[in-house]
């Protein structure tokens, strides 16, 4: 007998229904197998407003209770809402020059997620550690959000191609509390089923948790030992284990713990990743820093089997969060950024972080932000100095070709097309 035809139209609409990944093209899907030849950068999703179903109020735009407004902005950079929908826009009590009520956004809508993965698709960047801070997770509806934004992320990088991976910070954790981080896990892969996605980050063939903030000596209350049981624990779920450790974590001074068992726990682990933010603060200095940090901090980790995955960031500033100068660590123009390409090109890293895709609390974010900020009276707002809004995505995106091997060494950011 016969058959009968099947338009590929049809049959490319069936398979998108069976999986987001399918109306993907297979050739600009991220290897979700490997961080190795990866720029990934850290998605905080922490933003809230009043009335966005998350019953939160204004959380992480503002510094005090009450709506984002003059005097009470936590934030130094000013999102680009220009390309959402009128539901993923709220407003807040700024005006832009020409009168125009300024809006934000909220983490909790899913259209706004999905849109922010596409943008790493359109940029060339490879995904997100998804941020989850455990000693929030036990107020429900902190809980709830959480897991909310970790469903949109799952559905943004499977819908674009993306990868995505959970990233625990430690950061506020009381003592006796690492139970609670190894009860969240479970939770995530036995009723979320996190790791069940085709798009989550695996390495070394097992599915990759990081943990940040691991031997800081900055008075936190959970310890090294505390520490080891999580990971070790970590291992014997079957996943593979980055940590997040001080800039100084090799030579066990500065800012990390001066104890030789932060040594021993990392080579339990996979991948190491040094804090590095405001710890440069000019293209020269991260070029030193390179060379004096990264390149033996690769040497350290290759003696250990372990691999290594640097952090970048764009520039730095946290006036209207804790006051002192607007524009502390400069962008340059994307200047401060490449040059930290560049220099972990140079010490032979194979694999990179951004520091942080939406974080406008500290003015790190690398996504689509306006130079045209609603600057009020005292409270006032870092710009891209006329540059596109999606500059730093662009940045970013040739970053990765660099680390790949794809654009060669240079001084000075490439050119980039819009």
């Amino acid at each position: 007998m016969g058959q009968i035809a099947t338009p590929l139209s049809l049959i490319a609409a069936l398979l998108s229904l069976i999986s987001p990944l399918a109306s993907v093209a297979a050739t600009s899907r991220v290897d979700t197998s490997t961080l190795t030849g990866k720029v990934m950068c850290g998605y905080q999703g922490w933003f809230n407003c009043e009335a966005d179903g998350a019953e939160r109020g204004w959380v992480h735009w503002t510094k005090g209770r009450g709506a984002l407004a003059p005097a009470n902005a936590k934030i130094d950079v000013w999102p680009d809402v220009s390309e959402l929908g009128a539901d993923e826009r709220f407003a807040t009590g700024f005006k832009h020059a020409d009168g125009r009520t300024a809006e934000v956004f909220s983490s909790f809508k899913e259209a706004t997620v999905l849109r922010h993965f596409q943008w790493m698709s359109d940029y060339g960047i490879d995904g997100a550690f998804v941020q989850r801070f455990v000693a929030d997770l036990r107020d429900p509806r902190v809980l709830r959000h959480n897991n909310t934004v970790l469903g949109h992320c799952r559905a943004g990088a499977e819908r674009s191609g993306r990868a995505f991976a959970v990233m625990y910070d430690l950061s506020g954790l009381g003592t006796n509390r690492i139970q609670q981080v190894m009860d969240d896990w479970r939770a995530l892969r036995q009723n979320l089923r996190v790791t069940d996605s085709t798009a989550y980050l695996r390495h070394r063939g097992q599915p990759l948790v990081a943990v940040w903030g691991v031997g800081f000596n900055d008075g936190r209350k959970y310890t090294l030992a505390e520490c080891r049981q999580l990971v070790e624990f970590l291992k014997r779920d079957g996943c593979s284990v980055m940590l997040g450790v001080p800039t100084y974590w090799r030579e066990l001074k500065n800012d990390a713990l001066k104890d030789p068992a932060l040594h021993d726990l990392l080579k339990l682990a996979d991948v190491v990743s040094p804090w590095t933010v405001g710890r440069y603060r000019d293209p020269a200095e991260a070029a030193r820093h390179g060379e004096k940090g990264l390149q033996p901090d690769v040497a350290w980790c290759k003696a250990a089997k372990l691999d290594y995955l640097p952090v970048v960031y764009p520039g730095f500033s946290w006036r209207n969060m804790h006051g002192g100068a607007l524009d502390a660590i400069p962008r340059r123009k994307g200047e401060f950024l490449w040059s930290q390409f560049v220099a972990a090109k140079r010490a032979d890293a194979r694999m990179l972080y951004v520091a942080m895709f939406d974080e406008v609390d500290e003015g790190t974010a690398i996504f689509k932000c306006t130079n045209d900020a609603p600057s009020t009276g005292d409270t006032k707002f870092v710009t891209f100095d006329g540059l596109p809004s999606d500059f730093f995505l662009r940045l970013t995106g040739a970053g990765g070709r660099l680390l790949r091997g794809e654009l060669p060494v240079t001084e000075q950011p490439p050119a980039l097309k819009p």
